[in-house]
This record gives structure tokens, sequence and C-alpha cells, in this order.
């Protein structure tokens, strides 16, 4: 079992950031006797998941209908449809990533043509 700031760490997420995912029943913890949290090692990948579900764009009230399917694999027509719809926003949302990518590279390239011809020559 994982103490809160040992899953923190292992994450790389808040203490915060965990205790949120707590109250909006994204991640389990158990209580001590003395009350402090206690996760099992299961949580690190959890915790992981959620962060890529929201670097997705997903917010948090997504990530809590969606993480039980994903856990379990177990899914409705419904939850099916709704898995396709956002892996297809986030087919879009990468397309539009490598269109910006691709704008910057161009930039990026005139900017470098102009200040080697640019540059003074030493003499």
């Amino acid at each position: 079992m994982l103490r809160i700031g040992e899953l923190a760490r292992r994450t790389g997420v808040s203490v915060r950031s965990l205790r949120y995912y707590e109250s909006r029943g994204l991640l389990a913890a158990e209580r001590t006797g003395g009350g402090q949290r206690s996760y099992p090692e299961e949580a690190v990948d959890r915790v992981l998941l959620i962060q890529q579900l929201f670097a997705a764009g997903l917010s948090s009230g997504d990530i809590a209908e969606l993480l039980p399917c994903m856990s379990s694999g177990r899914t409705t027509a419904a939850m099916v449809e709704r898995l396709e719809r956002e892996r297809a926003r986030m087919e879009d949302q990468i397309e539009q990533l490598h269109a910006a990518r691709d704008r910057l590279d161009g930039v990026l390239a005139d900017a470098r043509s102009r200040s080697a011809t640019s540059a003074p020559t030493r003499g």
C-alpha cells in the first residue's frame, strides 16, 4: 500500500491533485487507523491514465464516465459510441497539432535561413 506522498512522487502528480481525483470519484483510497490515505499499487497506473486523459482534453466528469469501462473492459453499446466519439475528437486534435507544428517548422526554417544569410563574415 502507498501513502499519498509516495503516490504523488511516483506519478509526478501533486498531493492536491490526488485529493481532487478522489473527490471526483476517479481514485479510491483506503484509510488507515489514523485516518491517512492508503492506495494500492495499481493506483500508480490509474493516476497515469487519468493524467493521459486530462492531457487529451477530457474533463474530470468525462473521465469518471469512461474509467469504469477502461478498467474492466466491459462496455455497453452507448459507451462504445462515446469512446469512438472521444477517439475521433482526439484524432482531430492530433491533426490540428500536426498542422500547427508544420507551420512552426516553416517559420523556423525561414528564420534559420535568414540568420544564416545575414550573419557577418569574419575576415
